[in-house]
């Protein structure tokens, strides 16, 4: 699935779509540079997935949890990771195997610790406020 963002206003619609189309898969990996808009789309599908806490990037904690009527979703940032331990650490497979929602910012930090599958977001930036981004299942 590939979509093309024109603008923030495009935002809601395309995590609706990210969502249907993963169904019913619930762990999905973020590709993209650093400012590419990772944790700005994690927020939106959090949003249309009924989140109603502030939802932020969790590169200090490396994982926050919100609640939503879809159950508890888990965000995970692995950009400060030093190794994989660290995220064995914070009991990462516990996480995964829960059966909840899983979002994870730089997966390419864990290689080994992937899941067997998963829905693959690539978000590649074309301008300032342009996005492409593809969804693939694994």
């Amino acid at each position: 699935m590939n979509l093309q963002l024109n603008s923030l206003s495009d935002l809601d619609t395309a995590a609706q779509k990210i969502l249907d189309f993963a169904s019913p898969q619930k762990t999905f990996l973020f590709y993209g540079q650093m400012g590419a808009g990772k944790t700005t789309l994690i927020n939106a599908l959090c949003k249309q997935l009924g989140v109603t806490d502030n939802t932020s990037s969790p590169t200090f904690a490396i994982v926050n949890e919100y609640r939503s009527p879809n159950g508890r979703i888990f965000h995970f940032d692995f950009y400060r990771l030093k190794n994989q331990a660290e995220a064995l650490d914070i009991g990462f497979e516990e996480y995964i195997d829960s059966g909840n929602y899983c979002f994870i910012e730089w997966p390419e930090k864990i290689p080994d610790l992937l899941p067997e599958h998963y829905t693959r977001i690539q978000i590649d930036v074309l301008s300032d406020s342009e996005r492409n981004i593809s969804a693939d299942k694994i």
